[in-house]
């Protein structure tokens, strides 16, 4: 099978690069598959999973936090704003993030930032997926 390259960027460093068959990620319209030879695109990414499909049934998840996802050619770009492998996440940290958000949502209180608590929430749900 052909492959392609992929690179995962963040402001502070590359968290992947390398060769995949496929890439599947969450756009605004729901998830999408890239492979090799995939028409031009850009897409913002929601906060979810993202899945590098490397070779056969190898993959690599990690936790992305937003972003943009171009596609050109037989190469795929993520810059995002945080992109965690599994072996970077805490999960008992994000436990307790998402029990923080859960427990925010469901008191709303007059001065409570509903969207940080979801985005919040959001990031925690990611980082657990993908730390299974």
């Amino acid at each position: 099978m052909s492959k392609m390259t992929v690179e995962v960027v963040t402001p502070e460093r590359v968290v992947y690069s390398g060769q995949a068959e496929m890439v599947i990620a969450r756009g605004l319209q729901g998830e999408i598959g890239i492979m090799p030879n995939h028409m031009p695109l850009v897409t913002p990414l929601k906060t979810a999973p993202v899945r590098i499909k490397t070779e056969g049934d190898k993959e690599v998840k990690m936790a992305v936090s937003g972003g943009f996802m171009e596609v050109r050619g037989d190469k795929v770009t993520i810059l995002a704003e945080t992109a965690e492998l599994p072996g970077d996440i805490d999960v008992e940290r994000a436990k307790a993030a998402r029990e923080r958000a859960e427990k925010r949502l469901t008191e709303k209180y007059a001065e409570l930032d509903v969207k940080r608590a979801e985005r919040a929430l959001q990031r925690a749900m990611a980082r657990l997926d993908v730390s299974k």
